[in-house]
């Protein structure tokens, strides 16, 4: 299966789950006057949102080169990555407002059963950040790991109030404002995770060079090919889950421009066929010393 359409069922799965569990939510933290579900609730809405987004994105991003886009068009998952970004920021906020105002008013205890309901959709979003997380790795997609943090938020939001619901029932009377605390944790939480998720992203439009394991491959399968005597420059640019590589190849400078051009095209197609990750790769010839 290719990495688009691996990325692609990863995503429908998120959207699913996450729909399913924020109706869970929403009811479960109504009617058990649980303002930390309800946070979740919020949370779990967002992300059928940013999901959805994710998809159009890798659905974007899967379109082949073309006239007005030569390297294609994969850098538009890190920007749906930064608008994914900015549903947390916002629902962080929104979760943390209404938690002050809570904590402020006088509530009743939320009740017991609540409990159950946070245990069952921790380990449903752990796993489930473990899926997508190994599939993000799978298809070197940004936007597919930044909704793989987001099932990790989700899961540790429902920790948070799993912890705030426990001390109000058990300290009762008084405490009821625990689980508005342990929604105001959660909403923190969330921002730390922002910028977990942003910074990647960032990278991958400036550039950045983080790509020291392709790199490493692709010097390796470069010595696989007769007449490549050393590799010097290897740049390398990440757009959404593909790679284009510009590599200086050193042949002897003794053989002629023809010779040399069929080493260089030899080992495209090598490298093409090892790491298919690889979009494009210009390759350079430079005579040895």
């Amino acid at each position: 299966m290719s990495h688009e359409k691996t990325a692609l069922k990863t995503t429908y799965f998120s959207i699913i789950s996450n729909a399913l569990l924020a109706i869970i939510k929403w009811i479960a933290g109504y009617f058990g006057n649980s303002y930390a579900l309800i946070a979740d609730a919020i949370e779990s809405t967002t992300d059928i949102f940013s999901s959805t987004l994710v998809l159009l994105g890798i659905k974007y991003s899967s379109k082949p080169a073309d006239k007005n886009h030569p390297y294609g068009h994969g850098r538009i998952e890190p920007l749906v990555t930064f608008v994914v970004v900015g549903f947390l920021i916002i629902s962080s906020m929104i979760i943390a407002h209404q938690a002050i105002i809570n904590i402020q008013t006088p509530h009743e205890l939320p009740k017991s059963y609540t409990l159950i309901i946070l245990a069952g959709i921790i380990i449903w979003k752990e796993t489930s950040y473990r899926l997508v997380v190994k599939k993000s790795k799978e298809t070197k997609s940004s936007s597919l790991k930044a909704d793989a943090w987001h099932h990790r938020s989700d899961a540790i939001t429902s920790v948070a109030a799993f912890i705030g619901i426990s001390i109000a029932l058990i300290m009762g009377k008084g405490f009821e404002s625990a689980d508005d605390w342990a929604a105001l944790f959660a909403s923190a939480f969330i921002l730390y995770n922002c910028y977990l998720i942003f910074r990647p992203a960032l990278g991958e439009i400036m550039d950045e060079h983080t790509h020291d394991e392709v790199e490493a491959n692709i010097r390796k399968i470069s010595k696989e090919i007769e007449g490549v005597l050393d590799t010097e420059k290897c740049f390398i640019r990440k757009a959404g889950m593909k790679y284009h590589v510009d590599l200086h190849i050193t042949v002897n400078k003794n053989i002629s421009v023809k010779e040399g051009h069929n080493i260089s095209h030899k080992l495209k197609d090598l490298i093409q066929i090892k790491m298919p990750e690889i979009s494009n790769i210009l390759i350079h010839v430079e005579p040895d010393n």
